[in-house]
């Protein structure tokens, strides 16, 4: 396995991950508190934590190496300096306007130690944790009656979107959402200061602090060559045109293929509706086959980027770009109508592929789970009733950081 990040397949047998089991951050959903934090329910979190002890050890079980969230970025914050800057940071991305209320979360937070930092901060943190008694500024009595001074972080388990591992190099995201953005800035320290999971020559494509919006649910590595990004509720053309600009003038990656999918919750990022499982093979939603439209960028030798539709049926195209006589959609839920939209809300095709052929998914998508397996594909089935509430599949949860080439 070549050290750092070295991912440049969907398929490829998957040596590292990064997750974040889900914590306390979870208790802060209430019904007042959903549409603030992105969540359609409340998972019960002890349940939710077996669940995500079983995906992990699924994992491990088939040889790849889990690491955390956690973890990993109290690694990068290991130095006084560095976590101090990086408090300061997180500060400004909350949000958060009252001078008094910075400096005393400040205060706060560099007493405590790495680990002990980051697990508070994605838990979120209470305004009466930092209460001294005082009124430092009309912010404080404007906003006192929502508890947290510090959001919590509960989408954090959907690892996938704050960041992609592209090639040899890592996109930092600027999540489409206020809620999720600071989940970004935990990835950027990890990347930058901790060398166990980025090594020199290991590059960045994209920073949270890119004018656009991008999430790794988005992002696909078709091959060597090319790379499949999602214009979707929450992927812009914009993000994408820079992601494009800067991968393909510093890596040896040759196109981006853009795949405008429905505007929608239900289809709020590509691998909610479209995933490799094997060389010819991918898991896809039968209701965006009709609107799907798929858009190639390239890179001209004047080193601007050029632009063209793809005027072939999906399957064509994905053939043509990954040098393949055919591929075969498997379409969640067999195409039936309401095993489709079903299982579809609960991640159907939202596989992960931990090598060409072998899938983790929930086994509540029987429907699909099966015909999967008819089709040749080893299913990893594992429990889901309280992580499938946050709308994430297996690779929602989940940032492949190391894979072997293909």
């Amino acid at each position: 396995m070549k050290p750092g990040i070295h991912n440049f397949s969907e398929i490829g047998k998957l040596n590292k991950v990064l997750l974040h089991r889900p914590g306390l951050e979870l208790e802060a959903l209430t019904p007042s508190t959903l549409e603030r934090l992105l969540f359609d329910d409340i998972p019960f979190l002890r349940v939710a934590q077996e669940e995500h002890d079983r995906f992990a050890q699924v994992l491990r079980e088939n040889g790849v190496e889990v690491i955390y969230y956690v973890d990993e970025t109290a690694k990068a914050l290991s130095d006084e300096k560095i976590k101090e800057q990086f408090i300061k940071e997180f500060i400004r991305l909350s949000g958060i306007s009252a001078q008094g209320t910075k400096e005393k979360l400040f205060q706060f937070l560099v007493k405590l130690e790495p680990k002990e930092l980051v697990t508070k901060l994605i838990a979120g943190i209470k305004r009466d944790e930092i209460s001294d008694g005082k009124v430092a500024g009309l912010m404080d009595l404007v906003k006192n009656d929502y508890p947290f001074v510090s959001d919590p972080m509960p989408n954090l388990y959907f690892t996938r979107d704050p960041g992609a591992c592209l090639g040899e190099g890592i996109n930092i995201h600027h999540m489409h959402t206020p809620a999720r953005r600071r989940e970004s800035l935990l990835l950027k320290y990890m990347y930058k200061y901790n060398p166990d999971f980025a090594v020199e020559g290991n590059q960045q494509w994209y920073d949270v602090y890119d004018d656009y919006s991008i999430e790794g649910g988005d992002v696909l590595v078709l091959s060597k060559e090319v790379v499949a990004v999602g214009l979707s509720e929450r992927t812009t053309a914009a993000g994408i045109e820079n992601l494009a600009r800067n991968l393909l003038a510093k890596s040896d990656f040759k196109k981006v293929l853009a795949f405008d999918i429905p505007k929608t919750r239900a289809f709020m990022h590509l691998d909610t509706v479209f995933t490799m499982v094997d060389y010819d093979k991918f898991t896809i939603h039968p209701e965006i086959e009709g609107p799907l439209g798929v858009y190639a960028i390239t890179m001209g030798k004047d080193g601007e980027l050029k632009f063209e539709s793809a005027h072939n049926t999906l399957e064509k195209t994905l053939a043509k770009e990954l040098h393949i006589p055919s591929v075969e959609l498997i379409r969640c839920g067999g195409g039936e109508l309401l095993a489709s939209q079903r299982e579809q809300w609960n991640d159907g095709s939202n596989t992960l592929c931990i090598a060409p052929g072998t899938v983790v998914t929930y086994e509540r998508n029987y429907v699909s789970n099966d015909l999967l397996d008819k089709k040749g594909i080893k299913v990893l089935a594992i429990p889901s009733s309280e992580l499938s509430r946050g709308r994430g599949g297996p690779r929602c949860m989940s940032c492949p950081v190391n894979r072997e080439d293909i």
